[in-house]
């Protein structure tokens, strides 16, 4: 039994809910950020963290840093990109929109491919972009929440060398890193941006990321300096470089009692095969997307090959609003999220199904969910296949 207090079960696209041992382990003591017992799992979570991102090449650099999942744009676009440079900007949705904002903030001028709502741009047209200007990095949303898309890292990445090899290829992995598979280096990324509060399962409040060592020389070879303090990655990287080799350092204050939470959750996960816990996200969103197909209602991300696994955004049928179906669902005890892309926002909601939710046997939380669902519709006049 969850020693947690009573509460409502938290399914939309992170925060998530979190296993009572990440959440014990923030309630530790306080200690120095540059006491040696923190040194060392700093150290150990930066080495694991490795370990989730399928890589194992030393030149490539991980980071935790205080911040949301956002700090990461900021990242990139500080560090990775120079003022008057191009970013190609693959949008699926709300994120991949502002990730395009954070680019052209910091200088850099982004060329946005967008996708239909539902959908992903497709590989002719991202090479044909490719073609006809010189882009110093790629972005692409791994998995947007605004819309449910996922799109196809290791295709794309295939697509961007064979056109523009010496382009940098940047993964927003937000709400995709521990749901879906990312192998890091066998696929030939170079950055994959995400958070804690998602699949990873460790409350809010970090930025989490890595970078391709070809990442790390285009940071090395600018010739201007970075465009922020906070997010430089001369300032960081050395601190993550003795942080690993469990030596004291000192930029900004780090946040002890997360770091522990996130090293917690590393540990669980990394505890069983990745390759199960892709395969088990997969099973429970397939068993979701039927679910919904049976209500007659409709997934926004149309085809299935672009169906996120970390989430589900479903369209209401009509006569339904959302103001209507959440709260009813709240009485139930389920807690989804409203509708976030600007052009269709009122018309869906969405369902996230990731982390603990979906890997411990012992949590019904999706069934329940699904019953709460159906009949929060049928409170609302709608009947299934009517």
């Amino acid at each position: 039994m969850s020693t947690q207090a009573a509460h409502p079960t938290l399914l939309i696209p992170g925060p998530i809910e979190f296993d009572d041992a990440v959440l014990q382990s923030m309630s530790h003591f306080s200690e120095s950020h540059v006491a040696p017992g923190f040194v060392a799992t700093f150290g150990e979570t930066l080495s694991m963290l490795r370990q989730l991102f399928q890589s194992t090449d030393p030149a490539a650099q991980p980071f935790i840093i205080s911040g949301s999942g956002t700090l990461g744009w900021d990242l990139v676009s500080a560090n990775l990109i120079e003022p008057g440079e191009d970013a190609l900007v693959l949008s699926t949705g709300y994120f991949g929109d502002s990730f395009a904002d954070c680019l052209a903030t910091y200088g850099a001028k982004p060329t946005k491919l967008e996708g239909p709502i539902g959908g992903r741009p497709q590989f002719p047209e991202i090479e044909k972009a490719l073609s006809e200007k010189k882009y110093k990095l790629v972005t692409v949303t791994h998995v947007d929440t605004s819309t449910g898309v996922v799109s196809d890292l290791k295709g794309l990445v295939q697509a961007v060398k064979k056109v523009s090899p010496d382009t940098l290829v940047i993964a927003d992995g937000v709400c995709s890193v521990a749901c879906e598979e990312i192998a890091f280096e066998e696929w030939g990324l170079d950055g994959v941006i995400t958070a804690s509060q998602k699949a990873i399962g460790c409350p809010a409040g970090l930025s989490i990321s890595i970078f391709s060592g070809r990442a790390m020389e285009a940071f090395k070879n600018r010739k201007s300096p970075p465009g922020s303090y906070f997010a430089s990655m001369k300032n960081w990287t050395p601190i993550m470089q003795n942080y690993e080799a469990k030596k004291p350092s000192y930029f900004a204050t780090p946040s002890p009692q997360l770091i522990h939470a996130l090293n917690t959750a590393l540990k669980q996960i990394l505890a069983r095969p990745l390759a199960e816990r892709f395969q088990r996200h997969k099973e429970v969103s397939d068993k979701v997307k039927k679910a919904i197909s049976d209500l007659g209602l409709q997934v926004v991300a149309t085809k299935p090959e672009d169906q996120s696994h970390a989430m589900t955004a479903i369209y209401l049928p009509d006569g339904v609003q959302i103001p209507d179906v959440l709260p009813k669902l709240l009485s139930k005890g389920v807690i989804f999220a409203g509708g976030l892309h600007k052009q269709i926002a009122t018309k869906y909601i969405r369902f996230g199904h990731m982390g603990v939710s979906v890997t411990d046997p012992s949590r019904t939380d999706v069934d329940k969910a699904l019953d709460a669902l159906k009949t929060s519709l049928e409170e609302c006049g709608y009947k299934a296949n009517a």
